[in-house]
């Protein structure tokens, strides 16, 4: 990250007001002994269309969450980019194997940093900019959905996937991107079918690079 603060988006009074409603909620279900898993419930944070957010249905949040428990193994380490959705699943600790591996979700709406360490500011125009602390190669598998589909973000995108990854990557775009995902991550087009919860025009798809069920569903 960048120690200026002229590089530091400033929240507006939109973002603010919906930052502190959801550090309130989540207050509000501690106290009433509400479960942790309802802290991360997919959605709990509203999508935004003019930061290009799209949640996941909550059937292919928890399928992509088996995938990369499954891959990650026992311990693993697993970096969500961009994919808030994919990492409310896994802390909700109703897949099975969750609470065997770690996960942090990378963002640039700063309404996820309600999630505390495990939130590291994303911003793909700057794809390397991270704090020491986020270590090359310390995650065994990286989910990645580019915010944009452009050649421009798949490419920023794909150096930050390229850092974090020891070698797994789990792609979600758009069909359109096959080749440069192809070309820039040596990623294979799945059979699986991600959804949203709310229907985008582009038709969307899941890209890996290595031996995956997701391939033939």
């Amino acid at each position: 990250m960048s120690d200026s603060d002229d590089d530091v988006p400033t929240l507006s009074a939109h973002t603010l007001a919906a930052l502190q409603e959801f550090y309130n909620e989540t207050r509000t279900a501690q106290d009433h002994g509400t479960t942790p898993s309802d802290q991360f419930t997919v959605g709990a944070v509203e999508e935004d269309w003019r930061m290009s957010q799209f949640w996941y249905s909550d059937e292919t949040a928890a399928k992509l969450a088996e995938e990369v428990i499954r891959e990650a193994g026992e311990g693993g380490r697993i970096a969500c980019v961009s994919a808030p959705s994919v990492y409310q699943k896994l802390k909700q600790g109703v897949v099975d194997g969750s609470d065997r591996v770690s996960s942090v979700v990378l963002e640039y709406d700063r309404r996820f940093a309600a999630y505390g360490d495990d939130f590291i500011f994303y911003d793909y125009n700057e794809p390397l900019s991270f704090a020491a602390s986020v270590a090359p190669q310390s995650f065994d598998i990286v989910l990645a959905d580019p915010p944009y589909l452009s050649e421009e973000c798949l490419s920023k995108v794909a150096q930050t996937i390229k850092y974090l990854s020891k070698g797994k990557v789990l792609l979600c775009t758009g069909a359109i991107m096959e080749d440069l995902a192809k070309n820039l991550l040596d990623a294979k087009m799945c059979d699986f079918l991600p959804k949203h919860n709310k229907n985008l025009s582009n038709e969307f798809r899941c890209f890996v690079n290595y031996p995956s069920r997701l391939l033939s569903c």
